[in-house]
């Protein structure tokens, strides 16, 4: 797989600032202050898995972190603001990764297997298998509709990828919509499933599953040619 998933992308994971009004971007913020942000990120992934998102209190997720309720809180008012943070940061870096697989003039199916390697990776191997990007109705109703606009921009966009490859006859013929809402829904849910210690890396789940959605759109998917452009390369 041509490697569209490129350092640029990666180093998003440091450099995305959350945009809220009133949230803790507008505050003073360092390398070391985003770092402490995701350290603390990490701490709220390992105990919604413990617990659920419901269940964990910011106390929790303090001790978790080895800090302090009032040092959580410096970085993050509340849980809400902890859970806009990591949806619209992953957000953020599947948008950097679709368009960066757009420019990349890759053929369609290269350009979608990076993008869905990339939308896998954001999700779990960042957060730790956290379903924090998937709980929405834990937001408030201005948050979360920021969230559904960058999601829909993301799926229109992805949309326009797969229609893209079947006008130039890489993909079947097929319903772009429905299509693309099974890719995401698939990765998505992956989010439930996954544990870290469970047989597969982040990576091998990303290679494996972003090869079977792209297959399924391929002319001739059962064909051993097909098959084998599915599996090969990655971005490992």
């Amino acid at each position: 797989m041509v490697q569209i998933l490129n350092s640029q992308v990666l180093k998003q994971r440091a450099a995305h600032r959350v945009s809220r009004p009133g949230t803790v971007a507008e505050r003073p913020s360092s390398k070391k202050s985003e770092a402490r942000r995701l350290e603390i990120l990490g701490a709220a992934a390992r105990v919604f898995r413990r617990r659920g998102v419901a269940a964990a209190g910011m106390r929790e997720i303090a001790e978790e972190a080895g800090l302090s309720s009032g040092n959580v809180y410096y970085y993050f008012r509340g849980k809400e603001e902890l859970l806009f943070f990591c949806q619209d940061r992953t957000l953020e870096q599947m948008h950097a990764a679709l368009l960066n697989a757009r420019a990349s003039g890759a053929p369609a199916a290269e350009q979608l297997r990076s993008v869905l390697w990339a939308h896998l990776h954001f999700t779990l191997d960042e957060l730790q298998g956290a379903t924090a990007h998937l709980e929405l109705d834990a937001l408030s109703a201005g948050s979360k509709r920021a969230i559904l606009d960058k999601r829909d921009s993301y799926e229109h966009a992805l949309r326009r990828l797969v229609q893209n490859g079947v006008r130039r006859g890489e993909f079947a013929k097929c319903d772009v919509a429905l299509v693309t809402r099974a890719m995401l829904g698939a990765v998505n849910w992956s989010a439930r499933w996954y544990r870290p210690d469970g047989p597969q890396s982040v990576a091998e789940i990303a290679e494996a599953m972003s090869g079977y959605l792209v297959s399924g759109l391929l002319k001739n998917a059962g064909s051993p040619a097909a098959t084998a452009g599915a599996r090969r390369g990655g971005t490992r």
